[in-house]
């Protein structure tokens, strides 16, 4: 009985954060987190293949969670957006992979071919 009770919910994972999980969100992270001193909006928008309302968009979504900060500036007399994975979103996407390498693992496991322990073979006629 007590196996049973260890598998009820053993592929929920619970850590995969739906505001992460949204595909465009996803490499706004990713391409966040490969970018520690942040990146200007444009850079971002070419990255991750976004259009400005598009990429607006999730960025409040992020920003609302406080997985981002948007630093509003100029450069060379030009309005400009920096942005920045926070400490919490850094610490929160990072522990987000962690549970899509356990995904990723477990798939793998799973999908793995076992191998036949006993071979079909046709009986002579």
């Amino acid at each position: 009985m007590r196996e049973a009770d260890e598998s009820v919910g053993r592929f929920s994972y619970e850590g995969l954060d739906r505001i992460m999980h949204e595909k465009a969100r996803l490499s706004v992270l990713a391409s966040l987190v490969a970018h520690p001193k942040g990146l200007a909006f444009p850079d971002l928008k070419r990255l991750c293949g976004l259009t400005d309302g598009n990429l607006s968009r999730h960025l409040a979504v992020l920003q609302e969670a406080e997985l981002v900060s948007l630093e509003k500036g100029y450069d060379r007399n030009r309005p400009q957006t920096l942005c920045r994975l926070t400490p919490t979103g850094r610490r929160r996407f990072l522990d987000y992979l962690a549970v899509l390498e356990t995904v990723v693992r477990d798939a793998t496991k799973a999908a793995a071919p076992s191998p036949d322990p006993t071979p079909l073979t046709t009986k002579p006629a």
